[in-house]
């Protein structure tokens, strides 16, 4: 891995001074659980173990944005390598989290991300667009909830779920979380699954998203300049890319 940044160069981003993105450790697991707890039932919760798990399995690929102020961990966002044909065989969640990890690849799949503040997610997508670009990943995909099809269905109950996903309302989507995650770039529609996760107004539906790193096809650009140049470009373009 060329011109990997270290772990103790945190990001912050220019319209959230008041916030701070770095990698996880597990020194912020208490934070991590209370995060959780705070997020997710019981079911849907990720445990201490799996948490660790996941920092010890790919600990580049575990963030977390917190108050400069008070040190509260505000979003965290776990990641994994993934084959781009993942969600052909993946029919769960926990499918998605336990495929097999490639020898290489450049797409990414995002286990869980968590969050108390809509500027936790843009700190922790401005810290590690250049270290994305760095490493040369291009595509990231997750599965997100539908959490506006059991009002749609109820309203409208000759429509399936997939037509329900395609609706869209001024150009964006329908359902809130989709058009949440539409409007951080993850634009491509991959599939619906069923039973892919316990949420009960999505009726355990999910949708597979894909989104594309911004300027991530001038990869070998990236790798050739050093790293503080690379953040210093994604740091200037963060308000027009992300």
């Amino acid at each position: 891995m060329q011109h990997s940044l270290t772990d103790d160069a945190p990001s912050t981003r220019a319209t959230s001074p008041k916030l701070t993105a770095r990698l996880l450790t597990p020194r912020d697991l208490p934070q991590l659980e209370a995060l959780e707890r705070d997020k997710w039932t019981d079911e849907q919760a990720a445990s201490r173990a799996q948490m660790t798990e996941r920092m010890e399995t790919h600990p580049e690929l575990c963030v977390g944005a917190f108050s400069a102020r008070s040190g509260q961990l505000m979003a965290s966002l776990f990641m994994k390598p993934t084959s781009p044909d993942f969600w052909k065989h993946a029919k769960t969640w926990s499918d998605c989290v336990e495929a097999a990890t490639p020898l290489r690849t450049s797409s990414l799949f995002g286990i869980s991300l968590s969050s108390r503040s809509p500027a936790g997610v843009l700190a922790i997508l401005d810290f590690f667009w250049p270290r994305a670009l760095i490493d040369g990943w291009r595509d990231i995909y997750l599965g997100s909830p539908v959490p506006g099809w059991l009002a749609w269905r109820e309203r409208n109950p000759r429509s399936g779920i997939t037509h329900y996903v395609r609706q869209r309302r001024a150009g964006v989507p329908l359902d809130p979380q989709l058009r949440y995650y539409f409007s951080r770039g993850f634009r491509d529609m991959i599939c619906v699954k069923r039973n892919y996760f316990p949420h009960q107004r999505s009726q355990d539906h999910g949708v597979i998203l894909r989104g594309t790193v911004p300027l991530s096809s001038l990869a070998p650009v990236w790798r050739a300049l050093p790293p503080r140049l690379t953040c210093g470009i994604t740091r200037r373009l963060s308000s027009v890319c992300l």
